[in-house]
């Protein structure tokens, strides 16, 4: 079981850029977590192993670290970078949307931190047999696990156009969704993502700067991998798992994310969730979080200038009581 421990022996720690993976939010994140000595923290999106090996490194000796990844690839990539580490790095196949049950498996059971950081990866952006790029011809894939039955090609030529048009509204705020949707139905079956491309520009006209496909593979990658849902599930599980003072960071990229983390801070922090037309208390419910960034924490202008994905970036964080 981990249990926090006042920091001691603690080695000087070194910044994101000795570091072999360079993540966003480095340095804001380790500020906030402030791993300690024999700590015990959770990387709930581990991937590359950028924020785990900074949060290794800033527990050094004794704290120890659980990452979940659904991506086996980006595990098995994360292994080499935090073997250094040894038997203080624990990393496992899962989706973060059940760390209340994988957690306390691995003896994981109360924690001083947890962070995810949401979104794609560039590591699988630049895989083009991965599918989520719209600037390479790959398979219409986007699962971050592979073991997961449906891919994005499944919904697109399976769904009524009426659904896909509301899967590129809802979770990329496509003005064109119906068009997109109507010119996806006509040309099925899709197989590749430069077939969905070619379809997309012929449905909806250029935008300024943003690639009109831009949207359309934001929300099928969203839709494909449950990405809200599973936020929304992991939220409470993560509080469940803090440490009284352990801190939650959660790091977003567009705004449908960063609302869901807003809001559920909001609530948890509130002492009444009751309707406001009711003339007294009847929830019962206690407050179980303390937000400690009232505004989202965004890159600094010289991270945006070395990292421009980074420019999106939404940090908020919340400690437990």
């Amino acid at each position: 079981m981990c249990n926090r421990h006042n920091a001691s022996g603690q080695s000087e720690p070194r910044r994101w850029d000795e570091s072999p993976h360079v993540p966003v939010l480095y340095d804001e994140v380790m500020a906030w977590l402030s791993p300690s000595s024999a700590g015990c923290y959770i990387d709930g999106t581990v991937g590359a192993g950028g924020h785990a090996w900074g949060i290794l490194e800033d527990s050094s000796p004794g704290g120890r670290l659980l990452g979940l990844d659904a991506d086996p690839a980006a595990l098995e990539l994360t292994r080499e970078r935090l073997g250094q580490f040894g038997e203080r790095a624990t990393l496992t196949h899962a989706n973060f949307d059940t760390l209340g049950t994988v957690a306390p498996r691995h003896g994981f059971k109360t924690v001083d931190g947890i962070l995810l950081d949401l979104g794609l990866s560039s590591m699988q952006l630049a895989n083009a047999n991965r599918g989520f790029s719209f600037q390479a011809e790959g398979p219409l894939d986007m699962r971050f696990d592979p073991q997961q039955p449906r891919t994005a090609a499944d919904l697109v030529n399976t769904l009524p156009a009426d659904e896909v048009a509301d899967i590129l509204w809802r979770y990329g705020e496509e003005r064109y969704s119906r068009r997109i949707a109507r010119a996806i139905e006509a040309e099925r079956p899709i197989h590749t993502t430069q077939e969905l491309v070619a379809i997309i520009r012929q449905a909806a006209p250029a935008r300024g700067r943003l690639h009109p496909a831009t949207r359309t593979f934001q929300a099928l990658r969203i839709a494909t991998n449950d990405e809200l849902g599973a936020l929304e599930r992991t939220l409470p599980q993560a509080v469940d798992l803090l440490d009284t003072e352990g801190r939650l960071a959660v790091i977003s990229f567009h705004s449908l994310e960063d609302r869901i983390v807003k809001h559920f801070f909001k609530k948890a922090e509130r002492d009444c969730i009751c309707p406001p037309e009711l003339p007294v208390c009847m929830c019962d419910h206690e407050p179980t979080l303390k937000v400690l960034t009232r505004k989202p924490v965004t890159p600094s202008a010289d991270e945006v200038r070395r990292n421009p994905r980074s420019r999106s970036a939404k940090l908020r964080v919340a400690a437990r009581i």
